[in-house]
């Protein structure tokens, strides 16, 4: 039996793409190669492959190659160093401004002359001639080299359509002047907005050659441009981080690169500086600045033994860190890296729209021999026919197709991040619209998930203070909230910590151990009772009278006696009506579930405004909940912060992280909430929508541009000069629309 083949992923930086048929291309080329899967990315300019160790990534780089593009693997050098190089005398955008900005120069001379009658000297065509030839042969060079290429290789892109088109019309002109009667001295020309009827070899065409050069150049200046701009907020973001640390070592303070530290480093943070890295604070006390990570812009204050962010700003006192996360483990890296995953992907109707890229160039080359054979066929002369001919070639442009999904979900995300809502992948947009349910864990996501002590009631004859010191030391075993709080009052009292044998956690009922000779056991009275423990009635009339004012109390017994009652309050967060209110103005059911007792959720639900609560559930439970619910028709978002949360999560059709939480529930979400801020929830599903809006609107208007556009030019009714304008504007239209995204609140 052979071993099993352990799968890579590489990021590749593509180079050459022009528009959404080149993406298919190299990605139905990739996929050719065994047991690798790639993704490419139009807006991005990047492909994601997975693949097996039978293949390199030189292999990958090579393929892409043959296909006519180039590939390197990503870098992943510090974003200030690729910033710097962004706007470097040799940057792609500053080489496509200087190509549009002296194409345009010698360009406009040459549409005067062809549209006012007026400027139309002696021998104007030659002139014409003279100042369209460097337009078409160098404006256009990078169209017509990647139509060569794609010719070698049997395939057609928007290249093709503007590299024939443009070369149609020159020839043509060329033609006209040499063999019939365009280049007489004193030849007239006027300019139509459709192709003119009486069309002979008299008419030339240099100014639909040049126009639609230059109008292809604008178009792609604005678009790289705004592309750019579409990913400003990832750059931004991944620029945040502090450049240089006060590190103590050996005694002394050193100052050093970032990049130079190490997990478990001490290091200061003054007024006013960047937190260096994810670390504890091990002394001073001060508020921290996390608006630039989260949004929220009130201070958080923190201590001793508080965890602070990379990146956050101190905004009070010194504080000395503890490094526990450096490098790609922070928490400002992992963000970057969760947005820039999710712009890579596709959403399923990108898909679509990819489908139909693929295919859209051979059938509009069709089209257009139909269109020249039609009018030849009807009588039609021969600079007629072809006028309307060229005019499909140029305004058939698939560009608008290939953005319409990928900048709408690049502004959008970069958004979210900006918001401290990061959405894990394409496809998460998709889950929102249908969203008619939500499931709020209650404790850490209602609630603050801070539990604490309020009350201790012994029972007759115990003495109080054993109470809670036996009960803390058993607790000490376990990670429940509920546990955490009972262990904190036992040492804000004072109380000696006892040694605890043979614990056992009982998964949401409680938990048993062995401290001294006391056989303890501590939690809810089903517990208890399998344990043949009764309440006495004074305990159980003040366990009630707890659960009844909506705080959590449990039972503790040993040696087969209750021995008291413990009452442990969870406040609820202050925004928490507010976003409940919000979820249903959204047209969603909100509903709590929790583990706690009912009347103690009833309470926390009472306040906060929801109707539904499902309490007394187990941790495992909870994935049967959501199962449940979803068998009824309904199409849930899960809220939760805990690990007990993390099936649920994983299993709901949208599973909401709240980023307090941990690790796994964030794992295990679609969308992470950074600030733990409930009202996010709402502000996530109206982003998500309106990304999801914005992507449907660039691809009707793409679909609807090109349907409505190839008739009026195959009708002749549309001169291919405004064919080449109303292209370029299509795109540069997408991307635009897609950067409103950027103003979202």
């Amino acid at each position: 039996m052979s071993a099993p083949t352990t799968e890579r992923s590489v990021e590749l930086d593509i180079g050459g793409m022009t528009c959404a048929s080149c993406a298919a291309r190299i990605e139905k080329k990739l996929n050719r190669i065994e047991g690798v899967t790639a993704t490419v990315n139009y807006a991005t300019e990047k492909a994601k492959v997975s693949f097996p160790e039978t293949v390199t990534p030189d292999q990958l780089i090579e393929r892409v190659v043959d296909t006519g593009y180039t590939a390197t693997v990503h870098d992943t050098r510090p974003a200030e160093t690729a910033a710097a190089e962004e706007v470097s005398a040799d940057s792609p955008l500053r080489q496509l401004r200087h190509r549009l900005l002296v194409s345009l120069a010698l360009a406009l001379p040459v549409i005067a002359l062809a549209m006012i009658p007026a400027l139309q000297f002696r021998n104007w065509q030659w002139l014409s001639l003279t100042l369209a030839t460097p337009v078409v042969f160098w404006g256009g060079a990078a169209f017509h080299r990647a139509a060569w290429i794609n010719a070698r290789h049997a395939t057609a892109t928007m290249d093709t359509l503007i590299s024939l088109g443009t070369l149609a019309a020159y020839s043509w002109s060329v033609y006209a002047l040499f063999f019939g009667d365009a280049g007489m001295p004193g030849m007239k020309h006027g300019f139509s907005f459709a192709v003119e009827r009486s069309a002979s070899a008299s008419n030339i065409y240099f100014e639909v050659a040049a126009g639609v050069i230059v109008f292809i150049l604008a178009g792609r200046y604005f678009e790289t441009r705004a592309k750019e701009r579409a990913g400003s907020a990832l750059r931004a973001l991944l620029e945040l981080g502090a450049k240089d640390v006060a590190v103590l070592r050996d005694g002394a303070e050193h100052r050093i690169p970032v990049s130079e530290l190490r997990v478990g480093d001490l290091f200061l943070v003054r007024p006013g500086e960047k937190v260096a890295t994810d670390g504890v604070v091990t002394d001073g006390n001060s508020a921290v600045d996390m608006s630039m990570l989260t949004g929220e812009s009130v201070p958080v204050e923190v201590g001793p033994g508080d965890p602070v962010i990379g990146a956050t700003v101190n905004a009070g006192g010194v504080l000395t860190v503890r490094a526990t996360r450096i490098g790609a483990d922070t928490q400002l890296a992992q963000m970057a890296a969760l947005v820039e995953d999710a712009q890579n992907g596709k959403a399923p109707v990108q898909r679509l729209a990819d489908r139909v890229a693929g295919v859209f160039v051979p059938i509009v080359i069709a089209i257009s021999v139909v269109t020249l054979g039609f009018w030849l066929g009807s009588g039609a002369a021969v600079a007629v026919a072809f006028g309307a001919a060229v005019a499909v070639l140029i305004i058939a442009c698939p560009c608008a197709l290939g953005l319409a999904t990928p900048t709408a979900l690049l502004v959008g995300t970069g958004r979210g991040a900006q918001l401290g809502i990061l959405i894990k992948g394409p496809q998460v947009l998709e889950s929102t619209r249908r969203i008619d349910t939500v499931v709020l864990d209650k404790t850490g996501t209602v609630t603050t998930g801070t539990m604490s002590l309020t009350e201790v009631i012994p029972a007759e004859g115990q003495d109080r203070a054993e109470l809670l010191a036996v009960a803390a030391a058993v607790e000490h075993g376990s990670e429940h909230p509920v546990a955490r709080a009972v262990v904190r009052g036992a040492a804000e009292q004072g109380l000696a910590e006892e040694p605890v044998q043979q614990f056992v956690s009982h998964g949401g009922k409680g938990v048993q151990g062995l401290v001294g000779e006391r056989a303890v056991v501590i939690g809810r009275t089903e517990l208890l009772a399998d344990w043949s423990v009764t309440l006495p009635e004074t305990l159980a009339q003040a366990k009630s009278e707890a659960e009844s004012a909506g705080r959590t109390a449990i039972v503790v017994a040993w040696d087969g006696q209750a021995r008291g009652v413990l009452v442990i309050a969870d406040a609820i967060k202050a925004s928490s009506a507010e976003a409940i209110a919000d979820m249903r103005s959204l047209g969603l059911t909100p509903v709590l579930l929790t583990g706690d007792n009912a009347a103690t959720a009833r309470t926390v639900a009472d306040q906060v405004g929801i109707d539904e609560v499902i309490a007394e559930v187990l941790p495992a439970d909870k994935l049967d909940v959501v199962k449940r619910l979803q068998d009824q028709g309904k199409v849930v978002a899960m809220v939760g912060d805990g690990v007990n949360d993390a099936a649920a999560l994983a299993q709901a059709d949208l599973g909401l992280a709240m980023g307090t939480g941990t690790d796994v529930a964030i794992e295990a979400g679609d969308i992470t909430l950074v600030r733990g801020d409930l009202r996010t929830v709402g502000t996530a599903i109206r982003l998500s929508r309106a990304t999801l809006r914005t992507i449907k609107g660039n691809l009707f208007w793409a679909f609807g541009y090109n349907v409505a556009a190839i008739p009026l030019a195959a009708a002749g009714l549309l001169n291919p000069m405004l064919a080449g304008a109303a292209m370029a504007l299509s795109s540069v239209f997408v991307v635009s629309n897609s950067l409103r995204l950027r103003r979202f609140r």
